[in-house]
């Protein structure tokens, strides 16, 4: 890459605003970065110490809190560095190269693990008293594993083809973090085949998982509605609108940046902030906060601070 790339620093621009919103912007997004990582945090401890959240379910919640702690380390500092600081969006060509592998990686492994994940919930809710057995711990961890194994490999592909390519300049990327497609518009070469598996690789799959989802969840709510309380059923259709709105909050904006090759502007960047800010942020509040037995597990914790404080 060196030999074919006279550009060693890029530029971000980052988020399209005023200069005076550069201030209010550092502020909003620190604070969402910083309740994103102690939020994933805690659920990972709370999890980690309370034996009876020791099943499938949560099992690809500790997966998702790691992912979505990592996930948003990965792109919120830089964007907050290039808010306060002018030489704050100057990133080396290798840390663009990583920031690019690691958004990708953690991105695709969290849009499988939902699609797992949603699969879990069908299994729970459709066949209950078969659900132990069709998921086991070891059906668990080969879901999980292979989660992880085809974003490495996705990452991989759209990190090889994006620098193999050479940049000669312009430098700066229209964007707060290293992606795909605006970095490609840098390129001194064409880039057909780049937006053709961009187009495949990332819209068409998540896209085909989202579609996996929707039909989870149309199982889900067939088999709610056979439910004969109407308490229960409320309770479940609730649990299922909040996963769903952060699932559309994951999948639609990906699949409005990657489905468009040959379209990239400035507004791409506003959109993935729903996908790489906010999501973070709601997936602690909405799959774990809101559930019964983790306010338990909580309050536990908290009595067990309490008391060992005391003494």
């Amino acid at each position: 890459m060196a030999n074919i790339s006279l550009v060693t620093t890029f530029i971000l621009i980052g988020l399209p605003h005023a200069p005076a919103l550069d201030l209010p912007l550092f502020g909003i997004f620190l604070v969402i970065y910083l309740l994103t990582v102690v939020g994933n945090l805690l659920i990972l401890l709370v999890i980690k110490l309370d034996s009876h959240l020791h099943t499938p379910m949560y099992y690809f919640l500790v997966n998702l809190s790691f992912i979505d702690m990592w996930f948003s380390t990965v792109t919120l500092p830089k964007m907050l560095m290039t808010l306060v600081s002018p030489e704050g969006g100057a990133i080396s060509f290798y840390s663009c190269v990583t920031q690019l592998y690691s958004f990708h990686f953690l991105g695709s492994t969290e849009c499988f693990l939902y699609t797992v994940m949603s699969y879990d919930r069908y299994l729970a809710i459709s066949y209950p008293l078969r659900y132990s057995t069709l998921m086991s711990s070891r059906t668990c961890a080969m879901l999980a594993a292979g989660t992880w194994f085809t974003g490495s490999l996705h990452s991989a592909v759209q990190t090889t083809l994006t620098f193999r390519l050479p940049y000669c300049g312009p430098n700066q990327i229209q964007h707060y973090f290293c992606d795909a497609p605006p970095i490609l518009k840098l390129a001194c070469a064409d880039t057909s085949v780049n937006d053709m598996v961009i187009f495949v690789n990332i819209g068409v799959v998540a896209s085909s998982c989202f579609f996996l989802i929707v039909l989870s969840y149309v199982n889900i709510v067939c088999a709610i509605l056979k439910i004969r309380t109407s308490d229960g059923r409320r309770k479940a259709f609730q649990t299922c609108a909040a996963h769903c709105i952060v699932v559309l909050c994951f999948f639609v904006p990906c699949v409005f940046i990657y489905l468009r090759p040959g379209s990239r502007d400035t507004v791409d960047g506003i959109v993935a902030v729903f996908y790489t800010v906010l999501t973070p942020l709601l997936n602690p509040v909405v799959y774990t906060l809101r559930n019964k037995e983790v306010k338990r597990a909580l309050l536990k914790l908290k009595d067990k601070v309490v008391y060992s404080q005391s003494k």
